[in-house]
């Protein structure tokens, strides 16, 4: 399951790193962040319960950018 969040960060770079950290999370398929439209489309594992997962990506982006934001 694919799904698309508004996301808050200050720069194309740390967008990258907020990418990168969701894609290490347990639980995502894969992971693109948009800079420009400032959106994360995730796909899910199966299996995994997706608030679940997103707050851990949340956390996992938290400690690289520490300002960025995520809303689901």
């Amino acid at each position: 399951m694919k799904k698309k969040y508004d996301i808050e960060v200050d720069c194309a770079a740390c967008a990258e790193k907020m990418e990168e950290a969701a894609k290490k999370t347990e639980g995502v398929a894969s992971a693109i962040v948009n800079f420009m439209t400032l959106k994360m489309i995730v796909e899910f594992a199966d299996g995994h319960d997706e608030k679940k997962v997103m707050k851990n990506v949340l956390k996992n982006c938290k400690k690289i950018e520490r300002d960025c934001e995520i809303y689901f």
